[in-house]
């Protein structure tokens, strides 16, 4: 019987050619998918950066812009000058500049009645900025960026107190500041009915790191009081925040509105201050390999910036109504 013959055709396979080919469209393929991975996680990464950025940046201005509203907001008392400090409250750790005893808890300035509820200090150093609040570290604050140092109590009157905090009692006619439980004898009575507000004193300011010393990422903070003592203690609210600049509305022909805006305005100035204008310059705090930032930013009277690094930046601003220090004005403070 005849074996049929197979065909050595039938059983050839792939060419070297062919091979060759296959794995070259191969090649090309995997590149493809790769560089799509890769850019779409550059992407990814990038968006998540500056989206994280603008929230920081946004809730920093809201902060900062909700504190500015309430500057010398006191509860039911109008004018500063009748609130009394308690004499408890002498061992409290201060911030004010060397020499000046409870400068935290004091409502108007010495010797001139003027309100205290703002401070601001215009384009700061770390010198400028010691001399007038103790509390600040050699070195923790950026320089070239404001400060601004707001008194005022809680917009709401407390269900109950808190050991140590400080709070604020008053009937509408008197008020007496002190820390938690009552005294036993307190430097003034105030008579009922009464309610009690929580003191917060802050001062907000860029930090020139985030978590360490050197760590170059700057950061919005403020100086709260808290703790047993209480003291003046660091708590920060957003990082990559590397500029603040405030314009302060001051109402020159007392008709409640802002006739000039003043970056440097003295203690005197803040009397009659209606408005602000806050501005905030933000970056991320991670840089973008392939992005150099060749912007030139100018914000109020910081100067021109152009930072040629690897940092996207924007800049934010909000305008606030100051209605409690027109307040006192228009009731002849």
């Amino acid at each position: 019987m005849t074996q049929p013959r197979l065909d050595i055709r039938q059983q050839a396979g792939f060419s070297v050619v062919e091979i060759m080919i296959a794995m070259l469209l191969s090649m090309i393929l995997a590149a493809a998918v790769v560089t799509v991975f890769v850019n779409n996680s550059y992407s990814f990464n990038q968006d998540d950066n500056i989206a994280r950025m603008q929230d920081d940046a946004r809730h920093a201005l809201r902060e900062i812009a909700f504190d500015l509203s309430m500057a010398g907001h006191y509860a039911d008392l109008l004018t500063p000058d009748i609130v009394t400090p308690d004499g408890g409250l002498s061992i409290a750790v201060d911030c004010g500049p060397a020499g000046e005893v409870d400068w935290i808890y004091r409502t108007t300035e010495a010797g001139t009645g003027n309100t205290l509820s703002l401070a601001a200090i215009d384009n700061a150093s770390s010198a400028s900025a010691i001399a007038e609040h103790s509390c600040f570290g050699a070195d923790e604050v950026r320089e070239g960026t404001d400060i601004v140092a707001i008194r005022r109590v809680a917009g709401a009157a407390a269900a109950a107190l808190t050991n140590n905090a400080i709070y604020l009692r008053t009937n509408g006619t008197v008020g007496l500041l002190f820390k938690a439980p009552m005294p036993a004898a307190p430097a003034i009575a105030v008579a009922v009915p009464n309610a009690d507000w929580e003191y917060r004193p802050s001062i907000y300011f860029i930090r020139r790191f985030a978590n360490t010393p050197g760590d170059d990422v700057p950061t919005l903070c403020r100086k709260v009081l808290r703790g047993a003592g209480p003291g003046m203690t660091t708590e920060c609210l957003a990082t990559g925040i590397e500029d603040l600049q405030i314009e302060y509305g001051i109402d020159t022909s007392e008709n409640g509105h802002p006739n000039v805006y003043m970056t440097n305005p003295t203690l005197a100035d803040l009397q009659n201050v209606v408005s602000a204008r806050i501005f905030l310059v933000a970056r991320t705090t991670e840089v973008d390999t392939r992005y150099n930032n060749d912007k030139n930013y100018t914000v109020s009277n910081s100067g021109n910036f152009v930072p040629n690094d690897s940092f996207h930046r924007r800049v934010l601003s909000t305008s606030v109504s100051i209605q409690n220090i027109r307040s006192m004005n228009m009731m002849g403070y």
